[in-house]
């Protein structure tokens, strides 16, 4: 729900939006929601085009209905012109990707540069520019410099950070009610400007965070790294227990009890993926080898390897199920996105499983929601299907790799009338074991007896 003080005043800046991907456009599409005059702005046409259009180039529940409404309001319009962005904006969010770079750990930060150096290029009156983006810690400052230099209006162009901390599924929530913003800024005048462009968020009582450049970029960086070492450890713990004949789901049950620990995220299985925290976590360790402290960050390498193995793990229990040859087996991959509610197959630990299963010679044939499109462009060596009983019909074994409510749902004997063998492999632990051995299936999951 859009905050009810969603009404900046008379002196509301007029923002802008660099970037309309995943975070451009749903912010774009927010803070126009929140009552903003806002221009989203792309370099691509056919996204620009899409967007006017009225349509979200990428699934997020609620964000096509909450476009609508902000187009009618005519508060929202999105251009190709950083020209017209740098005469209409007072606010400026840089939302452009930060990939990692090809062949290195990396981050690439040649968007960031092309998007900063092209709208300071055209900045000739006193403005705020606020990235967004995940970046290594000393770009801002960095970009700060860069701006002053091109901008014609030199020293009255400031630079600020607000990191972003949306879950693809929730970015709508996370957007309009976050539960702290992060304000990294040099001067006074440029807090001010940023709290008043979320005024209506901060009058909801949402937290302010106010430091500086580095720390800010330090937060989202840090964030995502201690997320990942929490999926991590358990599924280090998965390792230990499948070695010793322990339950690695009644051991997260327990230390999810020990409120120094809790439970959000101690989700044993197969692993994170997506377009942030598998290249964030190479990235972060990237920059700290930069800056001499990589022995600091060391650990999130095994962070990652860890999160590496449960892939292969997966694959490996597969195999087990089938007689230890895949060679020829069909299985019924159910899932292909990084995590339910979201399209995005970046990274996605299940895609991931599919194809080299398909690499080891099996037939498999994949289902999801929402991402199949997506899936068959990455992977069109793979065989999909038109819905999970569909792909499960003749299997050998099916595999459970993206834990959408629908598969949770699934009626065993339903289809265990389809399959070939009774044989799954629960990579999400979203499962009832015991309903799923009552209605004849052996039924495997990482780290359980």
């Amino acid at each position: 729900m859009v905050p009810a003080e969603a009404t900046p005043t008379a002196a509301a800046p007029r923002l802008t939006v660099i970037g309309t991907g995943y975070l451009g456009a749903t912010h774009a599409v927010c803070m126009a929601a929140l009552g903003y005059e806002v221009l989203g702005v792309d370099v691509d046409p056919g996204k620009i085009e899409r967007l006017n259009s009225g349509e979200v180039p990428f699934y997020e529940p609620g964000l096509p209905e909450l476009l609508a409404k902000a187009m009618d309001s005519g508060r929202l319009r999105f251009s190709t012109s950083l020209a017209e962005a740098a005469d209409f904006g007072d606010v400026h969010f840089l939302c452009v990707g930060t990939p990692q770079q090809r062949g290195s750990n990396a981050a690439d930060l040649s968007f960031v540069h092309a998007a900063t150096d092209e709208l300071a290029r055209h900045l000739r009156r006193r403005a705020l520019v606020v990235g967004k983006s995940t970046v290594p810690v000393g770009t801002a400052a960095a970009l700060a410099d860069r701006v002053r230099s091109l901008a014609p209006a030199g020293e009255e162009v400031e630079l600020a950070w607000n990191p972003e901390f949306l879950r693809e599924g929730f970015a709508v929530e996370d957007t309009l009610h976050p539960d702290r913003l992060v304000f990294g800024v040099t001067s006074a005048w440029a807090e001010e400007r940023l709290r008043a462009a979320f005024a209506p968020v901060i009058g909801e009582g949402t937290p302010v965070v106010t430091t500086d450049l580095a720390t800010a970029e330090l937060v989202k960086t840090a964030a995502n790294s201690f997320l990942a070492t929490k999926i991590s450890y358990i599924n280090a713990m998965a390792e230990v227990c499948e070695a010793t004949g322990a339950d690695v789901q009644k051991l997260a049950e327990a230390l999810a009890y020990d409120d120094r620990i809790g439970g959000r995220f101690l989700r044993p299985g197969l692993g994170f993926g997506g377009g942030c925290l598998p290249k964030d976590i190479r990235a972060f360790i990237h920059r700290a080898e930069e800056l001499r402290v990589g022995q600091a960050v060391a650990f999130l390498r095994e962070v990652d390897e860890i999160n590496k193995r449960r892939r292969a793990r997966t694959v490996s229990l597969i195999r087990e199920l089938a007689g230890g040859d895949p060679a020829g087996i069909r299985v019924a991959a159910l899932g292909a996105s990084f995590k339910p509610d979201s399209d995005d197959i970046r990274d996605a630990p299940a895609l991931d499983v599919a194809a080299t299963l398909h690499a080891a010679g099996a037939r498999v044939r994949v289902f999801d929601p929402v991402a199949m499109d997506n899936a068959r462009r990455a992977c069109p060596q793979l065989d999909y299907a038109a819905d999970a009983l569909d792909a499960a019909a003749g299997a050998d074994v099916v595999v459970l790799l993206t834990e959408w409510t629908e598969f949770r749902e699934i009626d065993p004997a339903a289809m265990g009338a389809v399959v070939a063998h009774r044989r799954i492999v629960d990579g999400r632990h979203a499962l009832d074991p015991a309903q799923w051995r009552a209605a004849g299936w052996t039924y495997r999951a990482l780290g359980r007896p």
